[in-house]
């Protein structure tokens, strides 16, 4: 973990003295009672009151409430440390809170407000956040990190096709696939930075022997051929070409990630989650692949990147920062190993559903509850983390 950078002197709520506390907190919350929402939404048995159809609310309060919200937290948290700046804190701190909250209600209440209103609300935290990350980067000469902004800015740029989607056409399409394939960008290139080194740190420590393999040439073409792919399924999710892309890439992060020494990290949980985590990364690859060719529904591949690899990976980010920014040990709990499996049976029986849908009533209740389970579990079990000043490392 990252050594926490210089702080200014501060002597309000806890929350508020870093951007992960507050993000991960509200964000895993929201996370699980959205879902628990919008189960009874799906089934008929709820109504939302906003101009979106309910399977549109569903993927936009995942990908630009939840999703959003955890990014955000681990940029504010990270970006100090890449940039050596001051991190934001207090007053400024909330007031991105509350925008980010504002976005939530504005969305879930359009058909009361109305579209215009929720689309400014909503799209204006991302802006917020783009803008303040661009400022730290580039006054702090970070270049080698610019490329975070680009993901940023298509996130940004999605959010508000997503929007005009809506206004304009009824329902979003191209939006969706944007923001899944922005994120799953951000996974990669954030995930074959953070995963290697905290397994050869791990490994070096305490299980002497292979190593991972440094970022190089390989990596390289991996990313931009797995760019190319989901470029290609933005654009053109049905077609042999785009499939062709998706399953060659799926193959590539397979290989990358058994580059990473993931098989020997069993005994360090923080470290092993992050490799299971990403699995579901070429996984997903290989679905939406199988699924441009028309063998199987694409909502399983979609699943296996949303669900999987976003909700494990982000789960798995959140409770090993919490830990290691407050002074804790960098050690998974019983019950935090509970939490990922949660988010790993959950995600399973929804790609499950996808693939049998005789069987779907159920693993979709599955489903859902796990994910619930697990997010709300963590804004439960990582409350007094979160809420309480940092603390002295623990030794163990």
């Amino acid at each position: 973990m990252a050594p926490i950078p210089r702080l200014r002197d501060y002597s309000g709520p806890a929350l508020l003295s870093y951007g992960f506390r507050p993000f991960f907190l509200f964000g895993s919350l929201y996370a699980g009672l959205a879902i628990l929402v919008w189960l009874p939404v799906f089934y008929g048995e709820l109504g939302v009151p906003t101009v979106f159809v309910p399977r549109d609310w569903h993927i936009h309060e995942m990908l630009y409430g939840y999703l959003a919200a955890v990014i955000t937290g681990f940029l504010l948290t990270t970006i100090p440390n890449w940039t050596g700046r001051l991190p934001i804190q207090g007053i400024p701190l909330l007031l991105l809170v509350v925008v980010w909250l504002a976005g939530r209600i504005a969305v879930t209440t359009s058909a009361w407000t109305g579209w215009t209103f929720a689309a400014i609300v909503d799209v204006s935290f991302l802006l917020i956040i783009a803008l303040a990350a661009a400022r730290e980067i580039i006054t702090g000469k970070n270049w080698r990190n610019l490329k975070i902004l680009v993901v940023l800015g298509l996130l940004l740029f999605g959010n508000i096709v997503f929007h005009l989607e809506i206004r304009y056409y009824g329902s979003a399409d191209y939006s969706i696939r944007l923001a899944i394939g922005a994120i799953m960008m951000l996974i990669m290139l954030i995930g074959g930075r953070v995963i290697p080194s905290f397994t050869r740190n791990w490994l070096v420590r305490a299980n002497p022997g292979r190593l991972p393999v440094p970022f190089g040439t390989f990596d390289t073409t991996s990313l931009v051929i797995a760019g190319v792919a989901l470029l290609a399924w933005i654009a053109l999710p049905q077609g042999r070409i785009t499939g062709a892309f998706l399953l060659i890439a799926a193959l590539l992060q397979t290989r990358r990630l058994a580059r990473w020494a993931g098989d020997r990290t069993w005994r360090d949980r923080l470290v092993l989650v992050l490799h299971v985590a990403y699995a579901f990364v070429p996984l997903g690859f290989g679905l939406v692949g199988l699924a441009s060719f028309g063998f199987i529904p694409a909502s399983a591949g979609i699943h296996a990147w949303t669900g999987g690899a976003m909700g494990l990976m982000t789960l798995a980010i959140m409770s090993r920062a919490s830990l290691g920014h407050t002074g804790r040990a960098l050690a998974a709990s019983g019950v935090t190993q509970v939490l990922y499996l949660m988010v790993i049976v959950g995600a399973l029986a929804r790609i499950c559903a996808a693939l049998e849908p005789g069987w779907s009533a159920p693993l979709l209740h599955i489903a859902g509850i796990s994910w619930a389970l697990a997010f709300v579990g963590f804004a439960v079990i990582y409350w007094s983390v979160l809420t309480r000043p940092r603390v002295v490392a623990e030794k163990g």
